[in-house]
């Protein structure tokens, strides 16, 4: 059973970054992380950047990606 990280660490809010995907608690981006993550980051790169950030945020952002692309893909 996968844990549903994106209801639980990602919110949008029209006040915040425009109504982007963040993760809870932050004014970081989903799409912020995804970048990092595809521009060569690691893990614990991001995680010493933004301590603010917890590795279940970084799951919380790939799960997002991935059922964003599942929307798109049907």
């Amino acid at each position: 059973m996968t844990v549903d990280l994106v209801a639980a660490r990602v919110a949008a809010d029209p006040q915040v970054r425009s109504g982007q995907p963040i993760i809870s608690g932050t004014r970081i981006t989903v799409w912020d992380i995804l970048a990092w993550l595809g521009g060569g980051l690691t893990e614990a790169a991001i995680l010493e950047d933004y301590p603010e950030l917890a590795s279940d945020d970084i799951r919380a952002a790939l799960q997002f990606a991935s059922r964003l692309r599942d929307k798109v893909v049907q």
